[in-house]
């Protein structure tokens, strides 16, 4: 159970010891707040200051409070290295957590703690709050820590107010100020990327100073690298091995991660929106709450602190994560923008003949003055064009719905184009430098969400197209843009806060989607995953990874998106990307969220044969790949081939995919793959499915115990001639 541990020790009795290498007197107070598994531990000392002491393997035994005496690894001249919430000014020459500049021009700040409290917010859900003060001016910071026992995840935020009766400004405001001891041994694993080149796995020793990862691109934030990370301890952390953070932010919008390794050898972690063109004013009573911080540690490897994400993010952040999802036909691939009414009918009937739930209408469908014909105009045009679709979107939906499939469209409310009705109307909308020639990003502009009047358009975009289709089924909900010439018309000259308030505009418009369309599925897009987060994604039911969806990459790309991302939110699309069979293609796909981007009607028979068997195949496997606990077997990036596993909650089914990713001479698999997370009494039948028509299985069907399957394993016999295999597995009565 999670729970606040508070020793309390007389001044009277209070024994000197060592820490640090200086003579302090003990702690007062150690405040703990623990996972099932995990403890973050936390001390206040002689002078007030609430510093981190532990975070780790829980304890067995209460017995926090005698770690500071055993770090004597030099002089702690401050006293705060390891301040839970590190101010700037001061006596702190370290890297701040937080900077302000007071009413009367002091930039200095010291913070003391006052008091703490804790509550179970829900089942097996703690949130704990720490109170502190500056000692000299009228500020107050609460720092909050809410702690999910079962999945040993932890969220970090802070809430920062001003009571003095001039304004505050902040000039940095984390959300997360984490302190991990060691000896000089952390490895940092950050992603870099651009379009169609997302997630490249980076790792790399931590040495001395400060490694910073941030984003400055205001929206589509992650374009060249994501908030998340994982910070091995001692040595990298293989899948079942060592000691590993795993973490990342709630905020689609410009972040900032800094990692400093201080003079005493120790790591700190300080996360938080980007201070970057961003100074934030707290008039009297004011104050701001910063995004969550997520993070998980393991002292079992990346495999399962990853699954300690999957279950925290199903069970608590991603919309609907314990539900269902649709798979779908989409129609880009197949026609981009030249389509029309008798086209798409077609292809509505291509989405049944196929046996997928859901037909998705892409780029293309509005814009009559500015017709969207291309990707140079009709942005903000939500009109329905009348030369593509005389009898609008409802004919659509009801030819869908003839066809027993569901119907979906594609929109990118946030952005304009030049070339639009809405541009030339509302230029006020535009997020534009005045005085400076506007710089265009894929040809199209950003509105201005920190605008209420923008935000209430961007919502009636939704609105009006479930208004008009109530029986619409699926949102593909992009951005494609970054924000050039950062300027808001309706913030005027004050500029600072302006990255800032547009996501939490965007946050806003969202918010009030969801508060009149709770259910309808919605795909996070940006050109790929430019915007992928857990403060997105509690409006999202599942991402778009990438653009690139070529099958090889796509099993790199979603082999790093699993480490932070569940199955259930991955949405993967089969497509002609790639020159690998249309077998290879699916079978890749099955690993998340199924989807297809192909012209049905070209694919030869046995190939349409193939993918209506892999459907259903995934219809019976779904809850296992949505819903059950991955292992990650065999990494692309050190053997020949890839393999993953999902294993069901019950352990009573699993399905094993793996991939050729070697393609020379005589390279395949020669050696069995040990499985994992089976139960070992139990007797699983083993088979092949997804087996292309007119071919012999690979694998021979056979039935196994859970204990040699995970000792031994099975070797899915993947090699040039049949480059990929999937295996299904299903408890038998001995």
């Amino acid at each position: 159970m999670i729970k606040v541990l508070t020793v309390v020790l007389k001044r009277l009795m209070i024994p000197v010891v060592l820490l640090c290498g200086l003579l302090q007197v003990a702690a007062q107070e150690i405040i703990t707040v623990e996972t099932a598994e995990n403890a973050l531990v936390f001390e206040v000392n002689e002078d007030s200051e609430l510093n981190a002491i532990y975070l780790g393997e829980k304890l067995q035994y209460d017995e926090y409070s005698k770690i500071p005496a055993q770090y004597k690894q030099g002089s702690n001249y401050t006293g705060i290295y390891a301040s839970a919430y590190t101010p700037a000014g001061s006596k702190n020459f370290l890297e701040p957590a937080v900077e302000v500049t007071h009413a009367d021009g002091n930039m200095s700040l010291s913070l003391e703690y006052v008091s703490s409290e804790q509550k179970e917010v829900s089942p097996g859900v703690t949130e704990t709050m720490f109170l502190l003060k500056d000692k000299v001016y009228a500020l107050e910071v609460k720092l909050f820590y809410k702690s999910y026992e079962k999945e040993n995840v932890i969220e970090s935020w802070s809430l920062i107010e001003n009571k003095a009766e001039g304004e505050l400004q902040l000039r940095k405001f984390a959300s997360a100020n984490l302190y991990l001891y060691g000896n000089n041994d952390f490895w940092l694993t950050h992603y870099s990327g651009d379009w169609a080149m997302e997630m490249k796995p980076e790792t790399s020793k931590l040495s001395h100073g400060v490694k910073v990862l941030d984003s400055k691109l205001g929206s589509r934030a992650n374009l060249f690298q994501p908030s998340v990370f994982t910070v091995s301890l001692g040595a990298p952390a293989t899948e079942e091995y060592g000691n590993v953070l795993i973490g990342g932010l709630e905020w689609s919008g410009n972040f900032r991660n800094e990692f400093e390794v201080d003079p005493l050898n120790n790591l700190r972690i300080i996360s938080g929106i980007n201070n970057y063109a961003t100074a934030y004013t707290l008039e009297k009573g004011e104050n701001l709450t910063t995004p969550k911080f997520w993070f998980t540690f393991s002292n079992k490897g990346k495999g399962n602190a990853s699954r300690n994400i999957h279950r925290w993010a199903r069970n608590h952040k991603v919309l609907d994560g314990q539900g269902s999802r649709l798979t779908l036909l989409n129609n880009w691939e197949a026609t981009y923008f030249d389509f029309n009414e008798k086209k798409l009918k077609k292809l509505i009937g291509d989405a049944k003949k196929l046996g997928v739930d859901l037909f998705l209408l892409d780029d293309g469908w509005f814009g009559n003055t500015y017709p969207r014909n291309n990707d140079d105009a009709a942005l903000g045009d939500w009109d329905v064009n009348r030369k593509k679709l005389p009898n609008g979107i409802g004919t659509l939906v009801e030819t869908a719905k003839k066809n027993q499939v569901k119907f979906g469209i594609w929109i990118e409310p946030e952005m304009v184009s030049p070339d639009s009705e809405l541009y030339h109307k509302h230029p006020e909308w535009v997020i534009k430098q005045p005085q400076r020639e506007e710089y265009y990003f894929r040809n199209q502009l950003v509105l201005d969400l920190s605008n209420p009047e923008v935000q209430e358009f961007v919502y009636g975009v939704v609105d009006n197209l479930f208004t008009e289709n109530p029986e619409l089924a699926y949102i593909k909900w992009d951005c494609n843009a970054v924000i050039y010439n950062a300027y808001s018309d309706y913030l005027g000259e004050d500029q600072s806060e302006f990255y800032v308030r547009y996501v939490q505009g965007l946050y806003q418009v969202l918010e009030k989607i969801r508060e009149k369309y709770p259910t309808v599925p919605m795909m996070l897009c940006s050109g790929g995953g430019g915007r992928v987060d857990y403060g997105a994604l509690q409006y999202f039911t599942e991402f778009w990874p990438s653009d690139n969806t070529d099958p090889l990459e796509r099993v790199y790309m979603q082999w790093e998106y699993s480490f932070f991302y569940p199955a259930i939110t991955m949405a993967a699309h089969v497509t002609d990307w790639g020159d690998q069979s249309v077998k290879f293609k699916t079978d890749v796909a099955m690993m998340g969220k199924l989807g297809f981007d192909i012209v049905v009607s070209e694919l030869e028979d046995k190939e349409l044969e193939f993918c209506k068997q892999a459907i259903a195949n995934y219809n019976e496997l779904e809850d296992v790949i949505w819903h059950g606990d991955l292992y990650r077997l065999r990494s692309p990036w050190e053997n020949n081939i890839a393999s993953v596993m999902y294993v069901g909650e019950q352990q009573e089914e699993a399905v094993v995919f793996s991939y050729l990713v070697n393609y020379r001479y005589e390279q395949g698999n020669p050696t069995p793959v040990k499985l994992k997370g089976l139960d070992p009494d139990a007797s699983y039948a083993v088979e092949e499915i997804n087996v292309y028509p007119g071919a012999q299985p690979v694998f021979k069907s056979e039935i196994y115990t859970g204990d040699y399957l995970m000792k031994v394993g099975v070797n899915p016999n993947v090699k040039k001639d049949n480059p990929s295999v999937v295996l299904k597995l299903k408890r038998v009565a001995k």
